[in-house]
């Protein structure tokens, strides 16, 4: 794990299963919807989210253990 940040959720797609979180400095982060905590399978676009930022097996950073607030 390298860290923990917070965000929104700029775009999800709910058939691929996959999303982008924006945070406020401006870095995206990917993520697909197992990562989203509580067993739900999608997010709406918009919804503040709490994460934390892994690398992915691509060497990319991305979003996991992500909880809406």
């Amino acid at each position: 794990m390298l860290g923990t940040d917070a965000g929104v959720v700029v775009e999800f797609d709910d058939h691929r299963g996959i999303g982008v979180i924006k945070t406020s400095d401006g870095r995206r982060f990917g993520f697909h919807c197992t990562q989203i905590v509580g067993g739900s399978r999608t997010i709406a676009s918009e919804t503040a989210v709490k994460f934390k930022i892994v690398a992915g097996p691509l060497g990319r950073l991305e979003a996991t253990s992500i909880t809406p607030v």
